[in-house]
C-alpha cells in the first residue's frame, strides 16, 4: 500500500478539519495539518479536534511549520518548509520523540536536512499548483529520478515524499521513479465523493 500523505486544505466546500475527516475516512494514515494563514489558536483549535480522530484511525498527525504547538499538544511531529524554522533547531525543542519532515527542492536540499536530522522529506513541487504560494523550480518525473540517484550515490536513506499538483494518473510512474510516498491534497478535495478518492488512490497504488 501507498504512504500518502494528505494536506489539509479550505475549500469552498469543506473547512481544514472535514478536509483531514474526509482523508482519513477514505483510509489515509498520514495527515498533514497546513494552516498557513491561518492563526496559531485556530491552528491549536483544528488539531485538538484533529488529534483524536488520528488516533481513532492510527494515524500519524503532524502539524506544518508551528514547532512549539507541536511540543505543546504532543503530536506526532512537524513539517517544516524551506522559510519555516531550520530542522536542527526544531530538533533541538521537540527531540528524538518526534517526527521532522522537510521540504526539499534540490539535492542540496536534501543534503542540508538530511545533515540537521529529519526524518522525511517532502520533495516537490511535481507539476504547478495553486495550493501552494513561492512555487519553487517544478521537478517532473526527471527531477525525482535525478534527486533519487543522487540520494542513493551519496548513501542518504531517507522516505521521500513527492508532493505538489499530482494526480491519481501521475501516481504510478512517480512511484516508479523510487520515491516512497506522495502527498496530495486538491486532487482529493476536488473529487466529487473525497472519501471515495482516497479510497481508489489507495488501492490503485
Amino acid at each position: 500500500m501507498i504512504s500518502l500523505q494528505f494536506i489539509t486544505h479550505q475549500t469552498e466546500r469543506y473547512s481544514y478539519f472535514e478536509s483531514a475527516r474526509m482523508a482519513l475516512e477514505g483510509g489515509c494514515k498520514w495527515i498533514q495539518l497546513r494552516m498557513k494563514e491561518a492563526p496559531l489558536e485556530e491552528v491549536e483549535q483544528v488539531a485538538l479536534q484533529l488529534k483524536p480522530l488520528c488516533k481513532e484511525h492510527e494515524a500519524i498527525l503532524v502539524l506544518d511549520d508551528h514547532v512549539e504547538l507541536v511540543k505543546k499538544l504532543e503530536v506526532d511531529g512537524v513539517h517544516l518548509g524551506k522559510k519555516d524554522m531550520p530542522i536542527d533547531q526544531a530538533r533541538q525543542i521537540l527531540g528524538e520523540a518526534f517526527i521532522i519532515g522537510g521540504t526539499a527542492n534540490t539535492f542540496e536540499d536534501v543534503v542540508q536536512h538530511y545533515r540537521a536530522g529529519a526524518d522525511y522529506l517532502g520533495i516537490g513541487p511535481f507539476r504547478f499548483t495553486t495550493t501552494k504560494k513561492n512555487l519553487s523550480p517544478v521537478l517532473g518525473l526527471e527531477g525525482y529520478a535525478s534527486i533519487l540517484s543522487q540520494m542513493k550515490e551519496a548513501d542518504i536513506n531517507l522516505p521521500v515524499v513527492a508532493i505538489g499538483g499530482i494526480t491519481n494518473e501521475d501516481i504510478p510512474d512517480i512511484l516508479r521513479t523510487g520515491v516512497n510516498g506522495i502527498a496530495l491534497s486538491g486532487t482529493i478535495l476536488r473529487a466529487e465523493n473525497p472519501v471515495e478518492e482516497t479510497r481508489k488512490i489507495l488501492s490503485n497504488s
